[in-house]
C-alpha cells in the first residue's frame, strides 16, 4: 500500500510517519502531485496558521490537487480545517471540501484548547473498536461547528466538530499521532478503509 503524507511546510508530519510505522506500514512525504494522485492514502496534516498553511498549499497547486483526489484522505488538525470552506484564522478561504466555516472560540475559555477530550456521537467505520468518550488529544483555537458532516463531537464551551467525513474525505480535530492507542486504533482504521 502506499501512503504519502502531503509536504507543504505546515505539518507535524515526522510523528505522523512514526505512528504509521508502528502500525506496520511505511509512509512517503511528497509534495508532488503525481505521487499525491497515485497514494492508495493520503495524509493532509496541518499545524500553525490557516492562512500561511493555504498559501502554501496555493503556491505549490497542492490545494486543487486535494480537493480532486477520489481516494481517502485523512485531513488532521489544521489540515481538517482548511478541508473547510473557510476560516475565521486569517480570513482563509479554505478548499470547500466540507461545508462548514471554521470559527474561533470565545473569551470565555482558555485558548488554545490543549490536553485530552473526549469525543462522543461516533458515527463512522473510522472509530472501529474505539468506545463513546475515549480521550484524544487536541491543541487548537479554532473549531468546526457541528454539521451534516460531523462524525464524532467533542466539548469545550459547546459541542464540536472533533471528526467531519464527506466521501472519500475525512478529518480530524484531534491528532491522532498523539492520542495513544485510540489514535493508533483510528489511523489503523483509516489505513485499513
Amino acid at each position: 500500500m502506499k501512503i504519502v503524507i502531503i509536504n507543504y511546510g505546515a505539518g507535524n508530519i515526522q510523528s505522523i510517519k512514526f505512528a504509521i510505522q508502528r502500525l506496520g506500514y511505511e509512509a512517503i512525504l511528497s509534495d508532488d502531485a503525481e505521487e499525491i494522485r497515485a497514494a492508495d492514502k493520503v495524509i493532509f496534516p496541518g499545524v500553525g496558521e490557516a492562512s500561511s498553511a493555504m498559501n502554501k498549499l496555493k503556491t505549490s497547486g497542492l490545494n486543487k490537487i486535494i480537493s480532486e483526489l477520489k481516494q481517502p484522505v485523512l485531513g488532521i488538525c489544521l489540515g481538517m480545517q482548511l478541508m473547510c470552506n473557510s476560516s475565521e484564522e486569517g480570513s482563509t478561504q479554505g478548499l470547500g471540501i466540507f461545508d462548514i466555516d471554521v470559527i474561533k472560540f470565545s473569551k470565555k475559555v482558555k485558548v488554545p484548547q490543549i490536553g485530552w477530550n473526549q469525543i462522543s456521537n461516533l458515527k463512522s467505520d473510522l472509530f472501529q473498536g474505539v468506545a463513546e468518550k475515549d480521550h484524544i488529544y487536541l491543541v487548537h483555537s479554532f473549531y468546526a461547528p457541528l454539521c451534516a458532516d460531523t462524525i464524532a463531537e467533542s466539548f469545550y464551551e459547546l459541542n464540536y466538530s472533533a471528526a467531519l467525513q464527506k466521501d472519500n474525505f475525512y478529518g480530524t480535530q484531534f491528532h491522532p499521532e498523539k492520542s495513544s492507542e485510540v489514535g493508533e486504533q483510528i489511523l489503523k482504521n483509516f489505513l485499513e478503509l
